[in-house]
């Protein structure tokens, strides 16, 4: 588990599922142009997790993005694959939370077991 989630859990609250970016980031034309750097650092940095309170997305070194929603306020958790992320094992998952709030995050590595995940824990 990454340490922005370790050093933000709340009193009994646990961690049911942690993803990361899927290793397909590395061929993109950031990837090459950087030497692979960028999504190692994207990889090893960013954290996609969802406890028994709360889904916590963390994105960013430097300057960081937070995406943090307890789970009685998110509507539904939605997965878009194409048929190389069928194949693969990744998807973009978006996070929808009662009053419009839309989120989505792209290369998800297990994007289908993070929503079953998800429908657990909040069900």
């Amino acid at each position: 588990m990454g340490s922005y989630v370790d050093n933000n859990l709340i009193r009994d609250e646990q961690v049911a599922y942690e993803t990361k970016y899927h290793w397909k980031i590395f061929f993109t034309l950031r990837g090459l142009f950087t030497l692979f750097i960028l999504p190692a650092l994207d990889r090893w940095s960013d954290e996609f997790v969802i406890t028994n309170k709360r889904v916590i997305c963390k994105t960013g070194i430097v300057s960081r993005k937070t995406f943090e929603m307890n789970l009685n306020k998110i509507e539904s958790v939605n997965v878009d694959q194409s048929i190389m992320g069928r194949m693969l094992g990744y998807g973009t998952i978006t996070v929808i939370g009662t009053g419009g709030t839309r989120e989505s995050f792209p290369d998800i590595a297990n994007a289908v077991e993070f929503r079953k995940k998800f429908q657990e824990v909040a069900g």
